[in-house]
């Protein structure tokens, strides 16, 4: 049975502001005091994992160890099938030191040229305590990639990606909208669900 989160505070092992925002809105009905590695000066970790998971225990561990408080991590990315699932844990490392995430889609585009456009987001969320204990959750949502990138909302590939089901892009949903069925959703669903419900 996965453990409860019951502390005051939560550190977000993140630096991204956009990736703060979002994981602050999903965990607000919780009443968690949420602050950043970032705004902790902690530095960010080798993400040297071969999965998500891997990348998400690397940072939240290393937040709890650098804070000593519990911390919460999340590896995301676009796969993409035709690309060999490339980027995957390698997206924000495709838009270079500059975090240029329009070169990194125009990459994508590229790379890809006629070949088929299916794609999906994966969000890896990792909870870690001091003592060590971890709880892992993964979720994903499937979509197709458009071309030119649609849309200023989000952050990352999210202008690119038309998730199925719907004619907009993550960059045109509304933040609120985007929550209730993205991939970051799906795995805030599983933890909340595991980790924060009475």
């Amino acid at each position: 049975m996965a453990r409860r989160f019951s502390e005051p505070e939560l550190v977000i092992a993140t630096h991204n502001p956009g990736k703060l925002v979002e994981i602050a809105e999903l965990l607000e009905p919780y009443g968690t005091n949420v602050l950043s590695a970032g705004e902790l000066g902690l530095p960010e970790p080798v993400e040297d994992g071969l999965t998500f998971i891997a990348n998400a225990e690397i940072k939240a561990r290393a937040a709890t160890e650098g804070s000593g408080k519990p911390a919460l991590s999340d590896d995301s990315g676009l796969a993409v099938p035709a690309l060999g699932g490339d980027p995957g844990i390698y997206s924000a490392r495709w838009a270079g030191p500059d975090k240029d995430f329009d070169m990194a889609m125009r990459r994508v585009h590229e790379e890809l040229g006629d070949k088929d456009r299916r794609a999906y987001f994966v969000a890896a969320l990792a909870l870690c305590w001091p003592d060590g204990h971890m709880e892992v959750f993964e979720g994903r949502v499937d979509g197709t990639l458009v071309w030119p990138p649609r849309g200023d909302k989000g952050f990352g590939y999210d202008p690119m990606f038309q998730p199925d089901g719907y004619d907009i892009t993550f960059g045109e949903f509304a933040p609120s909208a985007k929550h209730d069925i993205s991939h970051r959703a799906d795995a805030f669903a599983k933890l909340v669900a595991a980790c924060f419900q009475p």
